[in-house]
């Protein structure tokens, strides 16, 4: 095998082009559904993957194939969290106020109000429940991908659903 196909690092862990590609086919999907989901801005999106893989293709010998899909969206997230803050969007959940989620007129579908609900919510909010519910993640691994607390994600989910459940309610779409 040449160079070419092999990346070697300084402790001897090899990871593999294939393995590399393999992560690239694997997960590059979740990790822009992700990011997509708290960015609603597919050109950033893309953005922020993009660099995520290039950071990898350069950490590449300080990450194992078997850990890479943690890695991958912990870095997805950083990086994500970066771009809000150089847009100076993000909202501190010591002052969010849930008042904003109500909305004013009825909708009759369930996934379009759900989505709405979901983009009310603030960043962190909404990335620990799309972490949870959308791609199936653990409160400890979420806990890891965030750098919060396993409490602390327990409680931005618990609130957010709390949020979202006020807004369908609102809505009268559940009752």
């Amino acid at each position: 095998m040449g160079i070419a196909e092999r990346l070697y690092d300084i402790t001897g862990t090899l990871m593999t082009v294939k393995e590399y590609n393999k992560s690239v086919r694997e997960y590059g999907d979740h990790v822009y559904r992700f990011i997509y989901r708290s960015l609603k801005d597919s050109g950033r999106a893309a953005d922020v993957v993009q660099d995520t893989y290039e950071k990898l293709w350069r950490s590449v010998a300080e990450v194992e194939y078997d850990c890479v899909k943690q890695w991958l969206f912990t870095s997805a997230y950083n990086r994500m969290i970066d771009v809000i803050r150089k847009d100076s969007r993000l909202v501190p959940v010591e002052f969010y106020d849930d008042s904003s989620l109500y909305a004013e007129e009825n909708r009759s579908d369930l996934n379009e109000v759900l989505h709405n609900a979901l983009e009310k919510l603030p960043a962190a909010m909404r990335s620990v429940i799309l972490l949870r519910d959308y791609e199936g993640y653990s409160y400890k691994e979420i806990g890891i991908i965030t750098g919060l607390s396993e409490a602390q994600v327990k409680i931005n989910i618990f609130r957010g659903r709390v949020a979202m459940r006020n807004y369908l309610v609102k809505t009268s779409v559940w009752q």
